[in-house]
């Protein structure tokens, strides 16, 4: 899914440059008199901790310096996912702003600042998360951005004693895939009692998918409709275990992340899987959505659908097809089908 565009403008008291290019602009200043060797293996340990292949004793974010170097490489990919969900959720519900938003377990704050990207406007923000040299850095990067430095950054437990406040929006963004399934479901079943917009995102893997699912079922169960990535509120039509419904944003990578990964491309894609689900607004979600990368053959495009009436089902359009075809020739994965 290709993230979109701002919705509105930032106006003339708003940052100079987009949310994107502000963000990267103070990450690489984090890296400032770091070696970057002592920032790849930093990385590395964090990323293997990450996996389980590490110790899990020991402190997964010591201090500064491993916080600096894992935001580095990992908020702009967070940042792209999470403003590819909430754009395509500001789509089905046009005109919605949210006057409020508490992020659980945003540590550096990547999703206050998708949230910024998609409705560029000052509000009461609140991150939650366990770690202090995260919510630090998180505080010292919003301090760049004007419409993010009111934002109340709060240590708190992310599972049974978690306390969220009443907010319009509330993110859960690659988070439940640290918590046990019990800690999952008091998350979610917070969230959804405090908030009137709930998106929920993780990695776009097996296993980030049948999260995100076990979510969405949950915020279904207590009233909310899934505004996107499905069509319906109704079961997912993917058997889980043969498949999984999962987007891709594209990111640029930075030099930190073309020495860790030892790659040459200017970029790489992230996979995400997500759910965005609203209580007591008119959602419209849209006709069908392509969960594939579209297969653009000579006079034809063969597109994958997940559509309303809950199937998975595959939609050949072709040239005869004229302004359809041209549509279809130009549709991304992630995209609503047809066109608006």
């Amino acid at each position: 899914m290709n993230a979109p565009a701002p919705h509105t403008s930032a106006g003339p008291s708003g940052p100079s440059g987009s949310p994107a290019e502000i963000l990267r602009a103070a990450l690489a200043g984090l890296l400032d008199g770091l070696p970057p060797r002592t920032a790849a293996q930093a990385v590395d340990r964090l990323i293997a901790n990450y996996r389980g292949t590490t110790p899990t004793d020991a402190p997964i974010l010591r201090d500064r310096a491993d916080v600096a170097a894992y935001a580095a490489y990992r908020m702009p990919a967070t940042f792209e996912a999470v403003r590819a969900a909430l754009g395509a959720f500001a789509d089905a519900v046009p005109g919605w702003t949210p006057g409020s938003h508490v992020d659980v377990g945003g540590g550096t704050g990547a999703a206050t600042w998708a949230v910024n990207a998609t409705w560029p406007l000052e509000r009461p923000v609140t991150v939650l998360d366990w770690a202090d040299p995260a919510l630090a850095l998180g505080r010292e990067l919003a301090s760049s951005n004007p419409l993010l430095r009111s934002a109340q950054w709060r240590r708190s437990r992310i599972g049974a004693a978690l306390t969220i406040e009443n907010s319009d929006l509330v993110t859960v963004s690659y988070v439940l895939g640290e918590l046990t399934e019990a800690a999952r479901a008091e998350v979610v079943d917070a969230a959804a009692a405090a908030a009137q917009a709930v998106v929920v995102v993780e990695p776009g893997t097996p296993d980030g998918y049948a999260r995100v699912i076990a979510a969405r079922d949950r915020l279904v169960g207590a009233g909310f409709q899934v505004a996107a990535p499905c069509p319906h509120s109704a079961a997912c039509p993917i058997v889980a275990g043969e498949d999984w419904c999962h987007f891709s944003v594209r990111v640029s990578r930075s030099s930190l992340h073309r020495q860790v990964k030892g790659g040459s491309l200017a970029y790489e894609d992230e996979k995400f899987s997500y759910v965005a689900a609203v209580r007591g607004l008119v959602a419209s979600p849209a006709p069908s959505r392509v969960v594939r990368r579209p297969q653009i053959r000579k006079g034809q495009v063969l597109l994958d659908l997940c559509e309303v009436d809950e199937r998975i089902a595959r939609s050949t359009v072709t040239k005869r097809q004229g302004a359809l075809y041209k549509e279809a020739r130009s549709a991304s994965w992630g995209d609503a089908w047809p066109p608006a």
